[in-house]
């Protein structure tokens, strides 16, 4: 990069953002700050008596004063029950139980490195992203596994490695809210955002699902920007590789991993294969008796267990045919071993599930939201300028606030109810936000893998810094955003549903009269 005055301005901007989000506390005592502001702000609009009328009952909300005798009991007593009833806990952990057994018996690992290994020169780009999406699925093996794998496939192709490296972290990273399947964030920000629809309609339901059609269709999108990216700017902008490093062989799956893959193929068929014959019949036993259409379907109610049990199972059939897995101890060990990477986890919920609690009981989220929503209605926006300028918003909060699920916790219990007074639905508005919370993820220095991406970059380049990847990543950053933001908007034109049974508007439910 050439180190003009634009570029020194571009800098010292990028060092601001860094030492603002740098002092930002962690995102558990975040919350436990947030906790102790709501304690105040609900004094404070309780003693200038803000007040708002209930859209669908009609009553006239008031101010709960958490400083009150009453909201110091509700915090005593209610505690531990905001803290194990919070909708993504349970989703989460259970999940991740079934991630656990197809990462550590090695099957994700051995499918990931075929995929890359099976590409041709002329296919790479495209296979690194599409793999890059896809790795979502199990967890963060992308950023740990796929990225330094890409960057030395590109390597071993006669390609810049730091070009690999920069197409697969934007796949991984960029690309974050895209995948053909699901992963473990589904559950995660479908809980949270179920629970700020509840803070105006109590018996609201997001399901994992709520996002599928529109994200499964962003990975051909993310794919095919990258690609184009790739071709036009990150390759020719890199040229070619006269760096230190030599060339490393990749290492092809052993006679074992093959064996574990058919096993776990033979397997991961009989699954889909029960999975139809429960579905596809009128009469089939995952449909419900009273309800017997698909999107009432108990496969798609219980999409975490089914999660659960098809990564299990296929972990286990790969773990024992390849060797991995010898004795059953190795399979409790797996899992105790997933919910020890889940301790941070655990503590953020902690936090975050008190402040959303207790801002819902204060019924500040309601009030604000009511309030919200008449200012927006008296300007008259559509549905796509208002989705654009929470996209905006965002963008500015995620170059501060790296984590997704603390972002969606925070914002949440305000924009949802606000959204759905204003005939948006909650799955609508958690999709502006995933495409807007991934864009921003490759160029934000305090996302969490960023400093691990530099080091991937230093084994070849040793003069490589912030400024490098972030020049690297920044087509990209833009181009998703933009291109992203386009599809969504055509996707909100034409009405099309974000997910199964998951409509873009939201119909307030009408009073029961007596």
């Amino acid at each position: 990069m050439k180190n003009d005055e634009s570029n020194k301005l571009w800098y010292r901007i990028l060092r601001h953002v860094e030492a603002a989000g740098n002092a930002l506390p962690h995102p558990a005592l975040l919350f436990l700050y947030l906790t102790g502001f709501v304690f105040l702000l609900s004094g404070f609009v309780t003693a200038i008596d803000l007040q708002a009328i209930h859209p669908v009952s009609k009553e006239t909300l008031t101010p709960i004063n958490l400083l009150s005798g009453h909201g110091l009991r509700y915090l005593l007593t209610d505690m531990v029950k905001n803290f194990t009833s919070f909708a993504p806990l349970g989703t989460v952990l259970v999940a991740m139980l079934g991630f656990s057994l197809a990462e550590k018996s090695g099957m994700l690992s051995a499918l990931l490195r075929i995929l890359v290994l099976k590409s041709s020169r002329k296919m790479l780009v495209p296979i690194v992203l599409m793999a890059g999406v896809l790795s979502h699925t199990g967890g963060d093996i992308g950023y740990i596994l796929l990225i330094p794998l890409a960057a030395m496939t590109f390597h071993s192709a006669g390609l810049n490695p730091l070009a690999g490296l920069a197409i697969c972290f934007a796949g991984v990273s960029g690309g974050f809210a895209a995948n053909l399947l699901l992963s473990t964030a589904d559950p995660l920000l479908s809980g949270i955002s179920q629970e700020a629809a509840r803070i105006l309609d109590k018996a609201y339901i997001v399901t994992p699902l709520s996002n599928w059609f529109f994200m499964s269709s962003s990975s051909f999108l993310i794919v095919g920007v990258g690609t184009l990216i790739a071709y036009k700017i990150t390759i020719p902008f890199l040229g070619e590789y006269l760096g230190p490093v030599k060339k490393e062989p990749l290492e092809k799956l052993s006679t074992a991993e093959k064996r574990g893959l058919k096993a776990a193929g033979v397997v991961a068929l009989v699954f889909f294969a029960l999975l139809l014959l429960g579905l596809i019949p009128e009469n089939g036993f995952l449909r419900e008796p009273k309800t017997p259409d698909l999107f009432h379907s108990s496969a798609l109610k219980g999409v975490v267990t089914l999660i659960f049990i098809l990564g299990s199972t296929t972990g286990l059939a790969f773990g024992f045919k390849s060797g991995t897995f010898t004795k059953i101890e190795d399979i409790v060990k797996s899992m105790q071993e997933a919910m020890v990477s889940m301790a941070p986890y655990l503590v953020l919920v902690f936090f975050a599930s008190q402040f959303i609690s207790l801002f819902n009981y204060s019924n500040i989220g309601i009030i604000l939201a009511v309030k919200g929503s008449e200012v927006l209605k008296s300007w008259e926006l559509g549905t796509i300028p208002l989705m654009l300028g929470f996209i905006l918003l965002t963008v500015f909060l995620d170059l501060v606030i790296g984590s997704a699920s603390a972002k969606w916790a925070l914002m949440a219990p305000v924009f949802v109810p606000m959204f759905m007074l204003l005939g948006i639905s909650p799955e609508l508005s958690q999709t502006s936000y995933r495409v807007a919370d991934s864009v921003v993820n490759i160029i934000s220095p305090l996302m969490t893998y960023f400093p691990m991406i530099l080091a991937f970059a230093n084994k070849y380049d040793s003069n490589a810094k912030v400024g490098t990847i972030i020049a690297l990543m920044l087509p990209y950053s833009i181009g998703f955003l933009i291109f992203w933001s386009l599809m969504l908007f055509v996707w909100i034109t034409f009405g099309i549903p974000v997910g199964p049974g998951a409509e873009l508007h939201y119909i307030l439910p009408q009073p029961q009269t007596k």
